[in-house]
């Protein structure tokens, strides 16, 4: 057999690995059964379905009657990299990392960072356009987060609330 679709082969061993892992981590809880579920029950499940949705997509790979054979291109080595910062650098200013002496900056800087770092993932990237997405971004997580689901975290930095 060969593969005739490396994205969609390699998507679905993604799928079937993280499903795979999902489900034994959901061992450690509780499982129950389906009239008592207890807390393990929904990521075993999820896990198992995701593991079976890649078995079906890396299955149609090698049994399908392409005529074009599909390969997987290069790494888009910016991109990863700026999505994967952005989300650490939220992290680390919505909750800051008392270890090193960094505060806490809230929510809406962490927003702030968390956008203007993810946006310069792409080539063409404009000041402009990405302030007046974040500012949009800013404005409905905290009235989504703070005002309607009243959840409790930072929203401003610690050396300015006190």
């Amino acid at each position: 057999m060969t593969i005739k679709n490396q994205p969609d082969f390699y998507s679905g061993l993604m799928f079937m690995v993280a499903g795979l892992a999902f489900a034994w981590g959901a061992t450690n809880y509780t499982v129950g059964s389906g009239a008592r579920m207890g807390p393990g029950y929904f990521p075993l499940m999820l896990g198992l379905l995701m593991a079976l949705v890649g078995c079906v997509i890396v299955f149609k790979t090698l049994v399908a009657q392409h005529t074009l054979e599909e390969k997987i291109g290069k790494w888009a080595y910016r991109p990863l990299f700026f999505i994967i910062a952005a989300n650490v650098v939220f992290g680390l200013l919505l909750a800051g990392l008392r270890p090193v002496g960094l505060p806490a900056f809230g929510l809406i800087v962490a927003i702030y960072a968390l956008t203007f770092i993810a946006s310069m993932a792409q080539s063409d990237w404009k000041f402009k356009p990405t302030l007046v997405l974040a500012t949009a971004l800013a404005i409905g997580s905290y009235l989504t987060f703070v005002m309607a689901l009243k959840l409790q975290f930072p929203v401003w930095p610690e050396f300015i609330t006190g």
